[in-house]
């Protein structure tokens, strides 16, 4: 059973989430004076372990049952790998050539067929997507795009975490990902967790003030952090 809260705790109590006083420009483009960095949990083989059992927790939890985990390059690639490993040894009928184990690559090749251009190892049926953290979903709307290329069939995407912004067209990532015909989850949205992280770090007012600031001009629903 997926443990909400104590995902929120994990991410919290390991650094994942943290503040600025001066903004910082996200890989969307835009500023920010709060960040979510999962970085630091995928490079230590213990708290990546864990991370992979939250995510296959949440993955059974809401009924999903892919043959593999795709990670969003390079984001969520050692997250997909792990966690695609752990599932499969787990499932009925684990053999050789039962499972494949996809990749894909940082930076397409030129030239060549779908299969080789984008993937070090092409996803084979059905696939959950997984990206770290979306803002504008960019990166994973680009993979979901890749993936239509080889006709592979994506289930679902879901997210580490949601910043829950809206896009400069006005669509939540959910949506968006919507008009691809694929659902998405998060395993945590930051209209949940930016609360308690605020609470326990305590980076005072004038952060909290530009992060309501923030949600009023990106946010999908505005909410407040002081009182």
């Amino acid at each position: 059973m997926f443990d909400r809260e104590g995902f929120i705790h994990f991410l919290i109590d390991n650094g994942v989430v943290g503040f600025f006083e001066k903004p910082v420009t996200l890989k969307s483009g835009r500023q920010s004076n709060w960040y979510v960095n999962w970085r630091t949990i995928s490079n230590d083989a213990f708290m990546l372990d864990r991370l992979s059992d939250f995510l296959i927790e949440f993955a059974s939890e809401i009924g999903l049952s892919p043959d593999a985990f795709y990670g969003v390059p390079e984001g969520a690639t050692k997250l997909g790998i792990i966690t695609t490993f752990k599932w499969a040894k787990g499932q009925a009928g684990f053999g050789p050539g039962s499972h494949r184990v996809p990749m894909g690559r940082g930076k397409p090749k030129e030239h060549g067929a779908a299969q080789d251009k984008f993937f070090v190892g092409e996803p084979r049926g059905s696939i959950v997507v997984v990206e770290d953290v979306t803002t504008t979903g960019w990166s994973l709307l680009a993979s979901l795009d890749q993936l239509s290329q080889i006709d592979a069939k994506v289930v679902a995407a879901v997210g580490l975490t949601n910043r829950m912004e809206k896009r400069d067209d006005g669509m939540s990532v959910e949506e968006a990902v919507a008009q691809r015909g694929v659902p998405y989850y998060a395993l945590s949205d930051a209209t949940e967790f930016l609360p308690k992280a605020f609470s326990a770090l305590k980076p005072g007012e004038p952060i909290g003030r530009a992060i309501e600031e923030e949600f009023e001009r990106y946010g999908v629903r505005r909410f407040k952090l002081m009182t």
